[in-house]
């Protein structure tokens, strides 16, 4: 938790959130107001693990980016239209996968293990 915030942590309270859906509401619902309690409980999963990586990940993304001489997303993209990058493409895909990891590892972690 971040001063001047006291317990629970914002962190803390998407958990207890999510838990109580997943644990105690789901179970006691069914369909379609149990597949939306079980869709919001994969949207407070996503969000516990992007306040988790997020930063760590953001970081890493901006290094990556920057090793390839640009600020942001929008100038490589700016930069592969243009075919400026053109014969850097292996660089290129190797940032483009380490991105697509870091997204799935937030928005879909098993999916990297299928």
């Amino acid at each position: 938790m971040t001063p001047p915030h006291d317990a629970p942590s914002a962190r803390e309270l998407v958990e207890a959130v999510r838990e109580f859906l997943e644990n105690d509401v789901a179970g006691a619902l069914s369909g379609r107001a149990r597949f939306h309690a079980l869709v919001a409980v994969n949207a407070l999963s996503i969000v516990e693990r992007e306040m988790e990586l997020g930063a760590g990940q953001a970081e890493r993304h901006r290094a990556r980016l920057a090793a390839l001489g640009f600020a942001d997303d929008a100038e490589l993209a700016a930069a592969i239209r243009a075919g400026e990058i053109d014969g850097r493409a292996a660089e290129v895909k190797d940032v483009l996968v380490e991105t697509v990891r870091d997204k799935l590892l937030v928005a879909n972690p098993p999916y990297l293990e299928s």
